[in-house]
């Protein structure tokens, strides 16, 4: 199993490419996705689906055209389709892009499977309301989206972000992990299960 980071967007978010030996799947691409493709076909790697942690502009605005030259769905929460009808998700305020739409298909909390490798979905709200983290145990790896970052947790202040909700999301879905788990956030460095009870101090009580 490999995992390949791109910073994509105006707001530089990390997106994942997880892939085996002929098969992937992208989480969040968050920007123009050309990087992505061709990292793709120099691997000789088929995408079996488009993953989104959330449905906030800066973690999707590459969903619609890497779908088209991928043909894979593209998996979110349905808990989130508000957010497409608000700036959130589709930009267009502040200077950035107005996104077109795209296809999405609604994805449930539990165990499935992706490109041949088991994931836990997770539902973990906070810092918006269908936040989800997907967790690969044999790559040791949890997706976290904005849910976690190095030292600091997403921002609760944008609709659907609740400080009290996203602190229990950690808590009971990602502390619970292996403390060597590695957390991939959508902005920033990654880090660990462990690192973060012992130097989150958004989580002092660990």
């Amino acid at each position: 199993m490999t995992i390949k980071t791109f910073n994509l967007g105006p707001l530089q978010t990390n997106c994942y490419v997880l892939s085996g030996e002929k098969e992937a799947v992208v989480i969040d691409p968050g920007g123009n996705p050309a990087e992505v493709v061709e990292y793709l076909k120099a691997n000789n790697l088929t995408v079996t689906h488009i993953l989104n942690t959330h449905l906030h502009f800066d973690h999707t605005a590459g969903n619609r055209e890497l779908s088209e030259i991928t043909g894979a769905p593209i998996l979110c929460s349905e808990k989130d389709a508000d957010l497409l009808d608000t700036w959130l998700g589709r930009g267009g305020e502040n200077g950035l892009p107005l996104l077109d739409s795209y296809e999405w298909q609604n994805i449930e909390p539990g165990k499935t499977q992706f490109a041949g490798f088991d994931c836990t979905i997770f539902h973990t709200p906070g810092h918006s309301t269908g936040s989800l983290t997907f967790y690969f145990p044999e790559a040791g790896a949890a997706f976290v989206g904005d849910l976690i970052f190095y030292r600091s947790i997403g921002r609760t202040d944008f609709p659907g972000g609740d400080l009290d909700v996203l602190k229990r999301s950690v808590t009971e879905h990602i502390f619970t992990l292996p403390p060597a788990t590695k957390l991939l956030s959508g902005h920033g460095p990654e880090t660990t299960v462990s690192d973060e009870q012992s130097h989150n101090s958004f989580f002092s009580e660990f």
